[in-house]
Order: structure tokens, then sequence, then C-alpha cells
């Protein structure tokens, strides 16, 4: 019954391959969603949460609008995070 799915068809290298994508997906879609609401970018958060990019525009978001964001929330209030 189960020798009839495709993904049972892939080498074990390649299985190997895409579980470690999905690790690595897994790991900064975490993170760049945990910054986003901390940040309250509530239209990033649900752009992060519904596209998979494989961890790229989560990486764009936690090393570029992340930080510029966090640095214009300690300028309007005059403290440091």
């Amino acid at each position: 019954m189960w020798h009839n799915y495709p993904i049972f068809v892939l080498s074990p290298g390649v299985k190997i391959l895409l579980a470690l994508a999905i690790i690595w997906s897994i790991i900064w879609k975490g993170v760049a969603l945990w910054k986003a609401a901390r940040n309250s970018d509530k239209a990033w958060f649900l752009i992060m949460l519904i596209v998979n990019t494989i961890g790229v525009l989560e990486i764009i978001y936690i090393f570029g609008f992340g930080k510029k964001n966090r640095q214009s929330l300690s300028q309007g209030n005059g403290q440091q995070i």
C-alpha cells in the first residue's frame, strides 16, 4: 500500500536533503515569526506564515527589516531595547 506514494521512490540521499531543508526552514521561520510578533509587524507575520521560501524571506526579514523596526521603536520612546 505505501509503495504507491512518490516520497518512497526517492533515494536515501534525497530524503536526507529534504529533511534538512524542512528543518532549516522551520528554524528560520520560527525565529522570524517570533521577531515579527515582537515588533508588531502583522503584515510580515502573515506573509511569512503563509509563504514558504525555505528560509529566504525569513532571513531577509531578520537581518534587514527586523532590525530597522527595532531601531525605530527605540528612537521613538527614548529607550534602548
